[in-house]
C-alpha cells in the first residue's frame, strides 16, 4: 500500500489533482464567460439595429412604386423624377 511520507495514503496526491481540475475549470469558465459577453456586445439589443438595411432603395425607386401603387399621379410623378434627376426615364 501506498504511503506518502507524512503517513497518508493516496489522499492528498487525490486532492492535489482536484485542485488542479479546479483551476483549470475556473479558467475555462471565465475564459467562455468573457467570450459570450464580448459576443453579446456586438449583437443589437432587442433585436433594434441601429444601421440601414443592405437593400435599402433609392429614392427614385420608391417613387416607382408609389406611382405603381397608384399613391402619386401623373404630374406628381413627372415632377418629383424631375427634382431626383430628371435624366432617368420611367419605367
Amino acid at each position: 500500500m501506498f504511503v506518502d511520507r507524512f503517513g497518508f495514503g493516496p489522499g492528498p496526491m487525490l486532492f492535489g489533482m482536484l485542485g488542479t481540475l479546479f483551476w483549470i475549470a475556473l479558467l475555462a469558465l471565465l475564459i467562455w464567460a468573457l467570450l459570450s459577453f464580448f459576443a453579446k456586445r456586438n449583437r443589437p439589443m432587442f433585436g433594434v439595429t441601429h444601421t440601414a438595411p443592405v437593400n435599402q432603395l433609392s429614392a427614385m425607386e420608391i417613387l416607382r412604386q408609389r406611382y405603381a401603387r397608384g399613391e402619386i399621379d401623373d404630374a406628381t410623378f413627372e415632377q418629383m423624377r424631375e427634382r431626383l434627376g430628371g435624366s432617368i426615364p420611367p419605367e
